[in-house]
């Protein structure tokens, strides 16, 4: 483990696995960890991609079903593409697969971006209102963050959630969730800056020797959509060795 500080002068944790199958243990312990130490309940925004897939599949197996509390957790999602929940490239649809179906979860505590029969725009509208009515509030408290944990990849440009470089959407401030309709080949749904940020702990996770040039990036504070991540709580690095370098 190791601190350090990112470009808003907060400190942010480093810890670093040697391999990624001891990553995924890393994130999946973290997240039952978090979980189990909860006094009420817990949010959690989930990540797409790849690199959480392992850890996601680790909390849908034992010995981590069966001791996660999973009647209390909410789960969410940071962004999602805007395709239908069967596509192979729903992050919902990962998800489900990896964990979510095979965990006893209650039904009333997955909360997916919805895709079908709406527009981008009323698709981000419609998350929106569910946000703010699990929140319970319109206005976000700093002394009261909506997510325990956000769990984040980065992308090779720096990219975090759907908040991709030269879109209006990094310029977003009202809005907590928006449509990015430029930027890759789908459009995107993602949650905006204000309500990442309402998060105890953003927790990035990366790997592979690709990621490490723009870890090293980000964790300096170069200016990038990671990087502009300002937490309520802490921002936390789980890299395997490869990334880390």
């Amino acid at each position: 483990m190791s601190l350090g500080k990112n470009i808003t002068g907060a400190q942010h944790e480093l810890q670093v696995f040697p391999d990624a199958d001891a990553l995924a243990h890393g994130v999946a312990d973290f997240l039952i960890t978090r979980a189990l130490a909860a006094t009420a309940g817990f949010a959690v925004a989930l990540s797409g991609g790849s690199t959480p897939k392992p850890a996601y599949e680790l909390l849908g197996q034992e010995p981590m079903i069966g001791r996660f509390p999973w009647s209390r957790t909410s789960w969410f999602w940071g962004d999602e593409r805007f395709v239908p929940p069967d596509d192979p490239a729903s992050n919902y649809g990962m998800a489900l697969h990896a964990f979510l179906s095979r965990a006893p979860v209650p039904a009333q505590n997955v909360h997916p971006i919805l895709t079908e029969r709406m527009t981008p725009r009323e698709a981000a509208k419609s998350y929106e209102a569910v946000l703010r009515a699990q929140y319970g509030s319109a206005n976000l408290d700093p002394a009261r963050p909506f997510f325990d944990v956000a769990l984040q990849g980065i992308g090779p440009d720096g990219h975090t959630a759907s908040l991709i470089p030269g879109e209006p959407v990094l310029e977003e401030r009202a809005r907590w969730v928006a449509e990015v309709p430029h930027g890759r080949d789908e459009t995107r749904i993602t949650l905006t800056y204000p309500v990442l940020e309402s998060s105890r702990v953003v927790l990035f996770v990366v790997s592979g020797s690709g990621k490490r040039d723009i870890l090293r990036q980000v964790m300096a504070g170069a200016d990038l959509p990671a990087s502009r991540l300002r937490p309520v709580g802490k921002i936390m690095f789980f890299a395997d060795k490869d990334a880390a370098g």
